[in-house]
């Protein structure tokens, strides 16, 4: 279990803001938007506009929404809809709003050994990749990439699982990890666009399925509750929620890009 503290500290390494600071807040998000770059664009914007500092906990969705059930930040900013709306129906979050989208996709070697490139019907990638049995690499980690997923392996019926260890490798990591680790062994992967377009080692890996209305990446921003925890910093931490979902914090979000292409799509409803 993260304590607050130490929470602090290792968004600290990652930020420059303050640490200890007394206008700080603390956000629980996900390696996605971290690792690409979004926050070092917005966050310096917010600051010079409130004056507050935000420190970000960049985990997986999974275990961000387990630190902030445990009162271990201020605002909870993941991509896993189902699991959001329940921490809010829990009585953990005050309410859920849409902020943003992407979308996730399929890479894989250039030889393609299972033959799915440019194919737009993911369940039918997953299963030509099964049935070949290519190598697949998953997060396995219960972050809101690793729950899509699996979702999407449900979908088509196969248990990718009882293949384990296999042509199935669970690499119990971020999506960075994953990524470096499917290109070592020349496997498929499924990632969030954004983390794709800012990760460095492509090598010859391509995106081989993409374009499914199934691999829709919605993010959505909660309070944590302060009647439930009451260290919660409400007012700082609403301030940051209010900013981005307001025309001033969507307009930052959609002018963040990388190599000329967007990353992030603002959707929070007006």
């Amino acid at each position: 279990m993260f304590s607050r503290s130490v929470a602090i500290i290792i968004a600290g390494m990652t930020f420059a803001a303050p640490a200890l600071a007394q206008d700080a807040i603390i956000v629980q998000s996900t390696t996605s938007t971290a690792n690409s770059g979004l926050y070092d664009h917005l966050l310096p914007i917010f600051a010079e506009e409130t004056g507050i500092d935000v420190n970000v906990v960049a985990v997986g969705t999974g275990q961000a929404i387990k630190n902030a059930r445990n009162c271990d930040g201020d605002v909870l900013l993941v991509h896993a809809k189902p699991a959001e709306e329940k921490f809010v129906e829990d009585g953990r979050g005050v309410s859920r709003s849409d902020l943003m989208y992407n979308d996730f996709i399929i890479v894989g070697p250039g030889d393609d050994p299972a033959g799915v490139r440019g194919m737009e019907d993911v369940q039918t990638a997953l299963q030509q990749i099964a049935q070949t049995g290519a190598l697949f690499a998953s997060r396995g980690d219960d972050s809101g990439t690793h729950k899509k997923e699996i979702a999407l392996w449900s979908d088509t019926g196969i248990d990718p699982t009882t293949a384990s260890g296999g042509w199935y490798r669970e690499t119990g990591s971020g999506m960075g990890a994953t990524l470096n680790a499917a290109q070592g062994m020349a496997a498929y992967a499924m990632t969030d666009r954004a983390t794709w377009l800012s990760f460095r080692n492509k090598g010859d890996f391509d995106i081989l399925v993409q374009g499914d209305a199934d691999m829709f990446n919605q993010y959505g921003v909660i309070l944590v509750n302060p009647a439930v925890c009451p260290s919660v910093k409400a007012e700082a931490g609403q301030a940051f929620i209010d900013w981005l979902l307001s025309e001033a914090g969507q307009g930052a979000i959609a002018a963040y890009t990388l190599d000329g292409e967007q990353l992030f799509f603002p959707n929070a409803k007006g």
